[in-house]
């Protein structure tokens, strides 16, 4: 539905013409994102709104909204962004997978071994080009993806029952996802029993046994105090990145005139480079408050990181075989961490000399 939704936004945008371009000056973007102040993706907005509003000399105009005020799904608030109510959204991976189910690439499991292989492929290889381009393709040239920031560090197991060692002891486990295939299928490959629930409900649902774990990184589950539902145990595995898809409508985005498209860029990547920071700096005292609540986390050795890596190996075909785009998006990811390891490792290599 929301397809056809946007090849007649398309279909109007044409028929409107140039009806809709932006005037020089009291340009106002409204920018939304399903989350609280506590979070990487509102750090991400204020230096967005901070660095557009002064580089353009009070120009353009940032309005923040925060939570739910315009939508509160991703396909809604993605139908926004493709009809101009929303000029900016943040979303998951699982919050767009529903219109671009390839971008769930990013929740493909060990695939990226640290915070500077990753960065370095969101920033210096052509990989957020190439999605870019799929889902303009994708959505009739109306959403436009602009950056790829982080929005909580790596996912980790966690749950309220026991030390998570071995793939073994996920098995039967009530394990929250959220509603996009491929994390249910990760869940289902390790013998977890997936259940989707809404982030803004996954408290109580942790709280009354609705489901037993999830798999977050650590500044989201203290900032929405799961300790407090129940949650008492973290192993640290780090399987996937939690990539920050940031969106723009490209209508909106093209109106604009090519001094206030450089700065809007450069916004996204000084807001990028917030939102890569931001979860270093918080999860420093989300450990330590962990901790304190009489948390337990646990480091995986290498051989027990190897033995999940094992078990998830079918996750890899079932993405190639049920995900539209999916070989093409798996190989262009595959050759952008090759080339964002070679980079890294000949920067270690250069720095110890």
């Amino acid at each position: 539905m929301l397809k056809s939704t946007l090849k007649s936004l398309a279909l109007a945008a044409l028929l409107a013409g140039t009806a809709g371009a932006a005037l020089a000056q009291d340009i106002t973007l409204r920018a939304t994102a399903n989350s609280n102040e506590q979070d990487e993706d509102y750090d991400g907005l204020v230096v967005f709104k901070n660095y557009v509003e002064n580089a353009s000399n009070g120009a353009i105009a940032v309005e923040l909204f925060i939570g739910t005020q315009l939508c509160a799904k991703g396909d809604e608030c993605l139908a926004g962004v493709a009809d101009g109510s929303i000029d900016i959204y943040i979303s998951t991976s699982g919050g767009a997978a529903g219109l671009f189910p390839y971008i769930q690439v990013l929740d493909l499991p060990y695939l990226m071994s640290d915070d500077r292989v990753a960065e370095e492929v969101l920033t210096n290889t052509d990989f957020t080009a190439k999605l870019r381009a799929m889902a303009m393709a994708d959505s009739g040239d109306k959403i436009r993806l602009m950056t790829i920031g982080n929005t909580g560090g790596w996912r980790n197991y966690a749950n309220t029952k026991k030390r998570i060692v071995a793939p073994a002891d996920l098995a039967g486990l009530k394990m929250r996802t959220v509603p996009a295939d491929l994390p249910q299928t990760l869940a289902t490959t390790l013998g977890a029993s997936p259940t989707p629930i809404a982030w803004p409900e996954l408290f109580t649902s942790l709280q009354t046994g609705v489901v037993e774990g999830t798999a977050n990184g650590i500044t989201d589950i203290m900032s929405m105090k799961f300790p407090d539902a129940g949650l008492k145990y973290i192993t640290l595995d780090g399987h996937s990145y939690m990539g920050a898809f940031w969106w723009m409508g490209n209508d909106r985005f093209m109106s604009l005139t090519d001094d206030q498209k450089q700065i809007v860029l450069d916004g996204f990547a000084a807001l990028q480079q917030a939102t890569f920071a931001s979860p270093k700096r918080k999860e420093i005292q989300a450990y330590q408050d962990f901790k304190a609540t009489g948390g337990e986390i646990y480091v995986p050795t290498p051989a027990e990181k190897a033995a999940f890596k094992d078990a998830v190996a079918p996750v890899f075909d079932w993405f190639k075989a049920n995900v539209k785009g999916g070989p093409e998006v798996l190989d262009a990811f595959n050759a952008a961490v090759a080339q964002a390891e070679a980079t890294v490792n000949a920067k270690r290599a250069a720095e110890m000399q």
